[in-house]
């Protein structure tokens, strides 16, 4: 029985297909281990988003070849690294990679094993499915809170910065049965609640149901109290479905809403298929439907021939919408992308540093703002973690808005309900104390 170790970089799609992973080889007979020392064989399934992500696994490969050396194992890397760098990976002797697999071919990976194990040759697969979503897999998941599920798999955005549509291919989505057939099986496996993914979440489509009729669906089914979602696109946002993550109380009321850039050129050239006028309108119709609708957001500073007036746009629509977290990066040219074939990347690191400085600084301002904004108020926290970085006298949890709330361990345990009283706040999270449901519905109806 050969003994597998696999290591995850990226985002929560690279997550659950880490539990698929492990779902095909465990049905082949492999034997999962938690540290590489123990494996006969090593994956890392791998991000190719930034170049951060990248260099990441460039350096775990160069320590597991000191590791392997005089060891039979093979190490393998799966995901976008390994569509959009097979060449690369398999050919530099630095890395010493068996094999290489990409994100449709994880049912082929016991046969590619196979082969690499009884002819000693390199192998790969990197083939892009145009109908592969993996329905008749069912991920091996290590327990938790949250289960993800991937409703639909690639892109047909082709945002001019990102490598998704050529490392993972076109959009395709799984069936509405499918999808609660496994939400089902969660609940039996006492999941409470659960993220449905995607690379463009939002342009779910299945023979004419669309994603508000999937949320609306997966809310019927008892026992899943909490549905949250990521990562939509500003452009799939239609009133059905403002209105159901308004309405539906099992919705979590907080959106994830990628700006990218504030600057109507800027974002033409990144092909995001908005106007900045049209971004602030979405918002503003979002909190119409629910006024204290939970708002992050993704910002890339220095785009290629982003000047400071554009960047300043950026600035602005920030200091407007004022959104409660957001996530900020340098730009970063990724191979085969339409910006690195077009596009010089002509602004400075210096002026990038800047940049992000300045956007952060002026974000953690806003989130402190809307954090103490929370004082006194009761939240319902779901328990994620027994213990936190700085003490195991804490616990750590979520609200509804998806805000990290932080409160004394007691009697808690992982996967508790609970009501709590936030008694302070930071620009990162929130903290408070457990009351009573009594105490709550008192304090509720006061308010």
């Amino acid at each position: 029985m050969k003994k597998v170790y696999i290591e995850t970089y990226g985002c929560q799609m690279n997550e659950y297909d880490t539990e698929l992973v492990r779902a095909v080889l465990l049905k082949e007979n492999y034997q999962l281990v938690d540290h590489e020392s123990e494996a006969d064989i090593v994956m890392l399934n791998t991000c190719s988003v930034r170049d951060t992500a990248n260099r990441k696994v460039y350096n775990r490969l160069h320590t597991l070849r000191r590791l392997r050396n005089g060891r039979p194992m093979l190490v393998g890397v799966l995901g976008c690294m390994a569509s959009n760098f097979r060449q690369n990976l398999l050919e530099n002797r630095n890395f010493n990679i068996d094999f290489v697999i990409g994100p449709d071919s994880y049912k082929r990976l016991p046969q590619i094993l196979q082969q690499v194990q009884t002819t000693g040759q390199k192998a790969y697969d990197v083939t892009l499915s145009e109908f592969e979503v993996y329905a008749d897999v069912y991920p091996h998941r290590r327990g938790g809170v949250n289960a993800w599920i991937a409703v639909m798999r690639g892109c047909n955005n082709f945002c001019t910065f990102c490598v998704v549509p050529y490392t993972r291919g076109r959009e395709r989505s799984r069936s509405p049965k499918n999808i609660l057939e496994e939400v089902k099986r969660l609940v039996q496996e006492g999941f409470r609640q659960v993220t449905l993914l995607g690379q463009n979440v939002n342009s779910y489509h299945y023979r004419g149901k669309d994603f508000a009729y999937l949320l609306e669906k997966v809310s019927e089914v008892d026992g899943i109290e909490r549905i949250r979602f990521t990562s939509p696109h500003p452009k799939d946002f239609p009133h059905q479905l403002l209105h159901v993550v308004a309405e539906n109380p099992k919705v979590c009321k907080h959106i994830h809403l990628p700006l990218q850039a504030g600057n109507n050129r800027i974002l033409e050239l990144m092909n995001r298929t908005y106007t900045r006028e049209e971004y602030v309108a979405l918002v503003n119709e979002i909190r119409d439907h629910y006024p204290t609708m939970v708002l992050n957001t993704d910002i890339i500073v220095g785009f290629p021939g982003e000047t400071d007036e554009e960047f300043m746009d950026t600035y602005q629509v920030m200091e407007q919408v004022q959104f409660d977290s957001a996530f900020i990066f340098k730009y970063s040219e990724r191979k085969g992308t339409i910006a690195a074939r077009r596009f010089k990347d002509d602004v400075s690191e210096e002026k990038k540093t800047e940049r992000i400085m300045s956007l952060n600084q002026l974000q953690n301002s806003i989130s402190l703002k809307k954090n103490q904004a929370h004082l006194g108020e009761i939240h319902k926290v779901l328990i994620e973690e027994e213990s936190t970085k700085k003490s195991s006298q804490q616990v750590q949890g979520r609200n509804d808005g998806n805000k990290i709330v932080i409160l004394p361990k007691g009697h808690l345990k992982r996967g508790d309900f609970v009501d709590v009283l936030i008694t302070d706040a930071t620009p990162h999270v929130l903290r408070g104390e457990e009351i009573s449901r009594r105490e709550a519905e008192i304090a509720e109806g006061k308010q």
